[in-house]
């Protein structure tokens, strides 16, 4: 079998599915520190040179520009890991830091689109259901979909 989203080891098959983000959290760490030194730095030339309400400013713009970066980075490191593994198939969904985690049984396992074709992927068994694919583009949710559904059936 070929598979565009997963990687195979041996037996086991993963699909790791991730935010695309440009900058790591720990990048946009290092480029906020930079940014409070400069702004800061200019804050206070101004303020030395009589001008006192620059100060205020700039701390309410580092602040505000921080906080955004705060929900920025708490997002970046979001993800989706689905396993398939000897007779279960483990979802592993990690959003802003809690990680949420189901294991089916692979014979009993329903893999359909919640509403339309372009919607996100509804893994069913058990009495329990879990939505997948937010990190792939809408057009490819059908062919990830597939590819589970083939890997599940062992073709």
């Amino acid at each position: 079998m070929v598979f565009r989203f997963a990687t195979v080891h041996g037996q086991d098959i993963d699909w790791f599915l991730r935010r695309n983000c440009a900058v790591t959290p720990a990048q946009l760490g290092w480029f906020y520190l930079s940014l409070c030194v400069v702004s800061l730095g200019i804050a206070t030339a101004f303020w030395a040179h009589g001008a006192v309400l620059v100060m205020p400013f700039a701390w309410l713009e580092l602040l505000a520009v921080g906080a955004g970066f705060l929900v920025y980075a708490r997002h970046a490191a979001d993800r989706e890991r689905i396993s398939l593994r000897d007779r279960h198939l483990v979802i592993e969904l990690e959003q802003a830091g809690k990680l949420e985690r189901m294991e089916f049984r692979r014979e009993w396992v329903r893999v359909e689109p919640k509403q339309g074709d372009n919607s996100l992927i509804e893994v069913s068994a058990q009495g329990q259901s879990i939505q997948v694919g937010r990190y792939v583009r809408p057009e490819l949710r059908p062919l990830l979909a597939k590819e589970i559904r083939m890997a599940l059936r062992g073709a």
